[in-house]
């Protein structure tokens, strides 16, 4: 047998090492050159970051708000309160005889208009002529007694001149009958009277309208059997109405009201409207005429009256436009023009803050300032003192509130930010130097 051969070396091992030796190191210079553009890509982005600049915090601290000026004057505040219509005139019909209705005014129904004197209801008159009738039968029989004694009391007197005896006065008067006489003429007073009443009781079966009235309600009709003070229907005058309003006892001394008498002037103006059923600018106008000397039991508010004329706008106004009517009950919103505030300035009532302060802008600052208001109404407040001319209110609502804090104005803000970037490029230039000493 022959020895093993031993075999013969492989002649591709050095060029495999070779292999592989050659691509570890490509890999490893891919790393390197991936790390290389990271860490360019990481410095440029820090390189070119922006940096924050001193200036914006300045500009940050400054409120941007809102003013008007005030300026002092003479002002007449608007007092606005609500109230009820109620009539000025208001009758329950009552009839002062009783009977059969036998005939209706045709204006006698609820929402007719009747004039003063118009006839409403006629009540049947016959039994209340056969009355009439019996009366003046009574005053003839009363007068003819009281001839038939007059007679006798001249007969008497005759005879007592005749027998020329002087009696005591008592018994001279029943020998002349005067009591007689005297009885005779009362039954003839009384019997005037019963005509008289009987005349009366029959122009009653006849019942006529009190004033110019407007129908509210009827509660009786042809046929139905009525007795005296029995209702029969309710008529309001159309002349004028009432409003009554509630005020509160501060406010009171700022309205005026008209003075009893003929040459008083008139009271404080009133508008009348109803925001709900009148157009928009609808409104009816009268004026204040008295107050109610008694506090309301609940709310503790003073009441006066304010009068409309022409209530149910049955007349045109000057100008031809059409009124609005009132109606009775009807709850309507009442401006009252108030006694006028001499040398006040008048603020809007939002702008005045709590505690009666208003922020006043001053030198470009925060000043909370305490003021002394005479009266508000529903839209103004009228400051006697706290505020001068031209002071300038601040109207924006801010957040924070302290005394002598910065407030800019919208119009500056161009200017504002002018000068912010003025002040950035000179901190940035020194900035600049103070790096490149620092290279040095």
């Amino acid at each position: 047998m022959q020895p093993d051969q031993e075999p013969a070396p492989d002649a591709t091992a050095p060029s495999e090492k070779e292999h592989k030796s050659g691509s570890w190191k490509l890999t490893l210079l891919i790393c390197v050159v991936i790390l290389a553009a990271a860490g360019g890509i990481v410095a440029l982005t820090f390189s070119t970051e922006p940096t924050a600049q001193k200036s914006g915090a300045t500009k940050k601290t400054a409120m941007l708000v809102e003013v008007t000026s005030v300026e002092r004057g003479d002002y007449r505040p608007e007092i606005v309160a609500q109230g009820t219509v109620e009539p000025a005139q208001d009758v329950v019909l009552r009839p002062q005889v009783g009977g059969r209705i036998t005939e209706l005014a045709p204006a006698f129904t609820p929402g007719g208009y009747v004039a003063q004197g118009d006839l409403l209801v006629r009540i049947e008159p016959a039994d209340f002529r056969h009355v009439l009738a019996q009366r003046k039968s009574d005053l003839r029989q009363a007068l003819s007694e009281l001839a038939v004694e007059k007679g006798r009391t001249e007969a008497a007197k005759v005879e007592y001149d005749y027998i020329d005896e002087e009696l005591e006065p008592e018994n001279e008067a029943l020998v002349l009958r005067k009591p007689q006489l005297e009885a005779a003429k009362e039954r003839v007073s009384a019997a005037r009277a019963a005509v008289e009443q009987a005349e009366l009781d029959l122009r009653r079966t006849s019942v006529e309208a009190p004033f110019d009235a407007h129908i509210i309600r009827r509660d009786a009709n042809v046929g139905s059997q009525v007795s005296p003070n029995e209702s029969i229907g309710r008529l309001v005058g159309v002349d004028e109405y009432w409003v009554g309003v509630e005020l509160p006892l501060s406010k009171l001394r700022w309205v005026e009201v008209a003075r009893n008498g003929e040459d008083s002037p008139e009271g404080s103006k009133v508008r009348v409207r109803n925001r709900q059923a009148w157009p928009k600018d609808a409104f009816r106008t009268g004026h204040l005429f008295r107050t109610v000397g008694a506090l309301d039991a609940q709310t503790r508010m003073a009441r006066v009256l304010a009068t409309i004329p022409d209530p149910l706008a049955r007349q045109s106004t000057d100008d031809g436009q059409p009124k609005q009517p009132l109606m009775i009950g009807e709850f309507v919103e009442v401006t009252i023009e108030g006694k006028p505030v001499d040398n006040v300035v008048r603020l809007d009532r939002d702008y005045v803050r709590a505690n009666d302060t208003v922020w006043v802008m001053k030198d470009g600052k925060l000043e909370v300032r305490p003021v002394d208001i005479a009266v508000r109404d529903a839209q103004y407040a009228y400051i006697t003192d706290g505020l001068d001319d031209g002071e300038q209110v601040v109207t924006t609502n801010l957040s924070t509130v302290v005394d002598g804090s910065p407030l800019r104005l919208d119009g500056a803000e161009h200017n504002n930010a002018e000068q912010d970037g003025a002040e950035q490029d000179g901190a940035e230039q020194e900035d600049a130097e103070q790096e490149g000493a620092g290279d040095e």
